[in-house]
């Protein structure tokens, strides 16, 4: 890899945080926000930084619903991610 390729690397799917998330995300078409706090072993505030930072991107969508009256927020690819 030349050195111009590095400049070319896009710093916000390649910090270290953001890339495991896009991996585990990858690898699942869906994935909850526990899930992907607890596999990641991230604070809630951490990871929510670094979806938000995603989904500003346009890498990842984040859709929030209820579950036996309980909120969930999941993550999924989208079509550029």
């Amino acid at each position: 890899m030349s050195p111009d390729s590095f400049q070319k690397l896009d710093k916000v799917i390649h910090e270290k945080s953001r890339m495991a998330i896009m991996s585990m995300l990858a690898g699942s078409p869906e994935l909850s926000f526990t899930e992907l706090r607890n596999s990641l072993k991230m604070t809630d505030g951490n990871l929510t930084t670094h979806i938000r930072t995603l989904q500003k991107s346009g890498y990842v969508s984040v859709s929030k619903s209820f579950r036996e009256n309980r909120p969930l927020t999941t993550c999924t690819l989208t079509v550029n991610g």
